[in-house]
């Protein structure tokens, strides 16, 4: 499966419409054909990611004491155009960095911004970091002045709907005594994927960045570090779950995911505005158009624990 197919792989139940109580219908099978019409659902979740990301860099330079900065290869690559999205993630394969992992967004404070903006001029701009080994001394310049990395993750709910949204953890025999939700309640959670679990960690560790976990809904968002989400999980506080993730070609595979309930993370801000859910459409290289829904405008404010979170870390970094 390409790097770009597995950037933009979806668990089946983030997009598939149930029909409940209805007989076997013969034309199923070539309507609901992933190759045919799936692909709008994958346009919509890239949409969405991007977006997703735009609200957290715009809430961050907000708070008037650091910025947000595009890092990763998602973090960094085209927006607005799904080809050259797609084309880009090619060159990243080409130039063997496809499996290299690096968090999303990096926040430096804002007294080093023109700073960091001159390195990552001098480096080719925020496209090329990717490309770029970490070894260079413009990129450990960049990362000496990070307060913060972050994971970016996003879903496609109203975090405050879920119908277990506000139940308490309780003990739970499953997890050895300890608190938690039942196996198959539906909760705001942070995730965290199996596959990025290990390289994260040797980022983090080798960088001497925290990672953060930020997690996007529609009208809220919950942040977590990293170091918890890895506590949690050796604990057995947090099960695996195991899904079934596709891709828009129409490739499965299996993944090992742990979603994290949003009880053990921090509030990372409420949406003021939201956004416009706006008609749009591609066209692919057989002609076939593909109509999709793209995220556009919306405000996400940051909580109170933002500012705290980031001061905190911002003291290791020293005057």
């Amino acid at each position: 499966m390409s790097l770009f197919e597995t950037h933009l792989s979806v668990a089946p139940e983030d997009v598939e419409i149930l029909l409940r109580g209805h007989d076997a219908a013969p034309w199923a099978d070539f309507l609901l054909n992933p190759r045919r019409l799936r692909g709008s659902d994958f346009l919509m979740r890239w949409s969405q990611g991007e977006w997703s990301e735009q609200r957290v860099i715009e809430a961050v330079s907000e708070t008037e004491r650091y910025f947000a900065l595009p890092y990763g290869p998602s973090g960094v690559a085209p927006s607005d155009d799904v080809r050259a999205f797609e084309l880009y993630f090619e060159r990243l394969e080409q130039a063997g960095l496809g499996q290299v992992k690096r968090p999303d967004l990096l926040i430096p404070r804002k007294s080093d911004e023109p700073a960091v903006r001159q390195a990552v001029s001098e480096l080719g701009g925020t496209l090329e970091l990717p490309f770029t080994r970490e070894s260079d001394p413009r990129m450990q310049f960049i990362l000496s002045k990070a307060v913060l990395a972050i994971e970016c993750e996003t879903s496609l709910w109203r975090a405050a709907q879920m119908p277990d949204y506000g139940a308490s953890l309780k003990p739970m025999a499953r997890l050895g005594g300890r608190r938690g939700l039942r196996k198959n309640a539906v909760v705001p959670t942070v995730i965290l994927k199996e596959e990025d679990r290990g390289p994260l960690m040797g980022w983090q560790e080798s960088s001497n960045i925290p990672i953060h976990i930020w997690h996007i809904f529609y009208d809220m968002g919950f942040g977590l570090a990293l170091d918890q989400a890895e506590a949690l999980i050796v604990n057995g506080n947090v099960e695996p779950t195991h899904q079934v993730f596709q891709a828009p070609g129409g490739a499965t595979t299996r993944k090992t995911i742990y979603k994290i309930s949003y009880h053990h993370a921090y509030l990372l801000g409420a949406a003021t505005e939201e956004p416009q859910l706006i008609a749009d459409a591609i066209t692919d290289k057989n002609g076939h158009i593909l109509p999709y829904v793209k995220f556009s405008g919306g405000r996400l404010k940051l909580s109170a624990a933002v500012p705290e979170v980031l001061d905190s870390n911002s003291g290791r970094l020293g005057t």
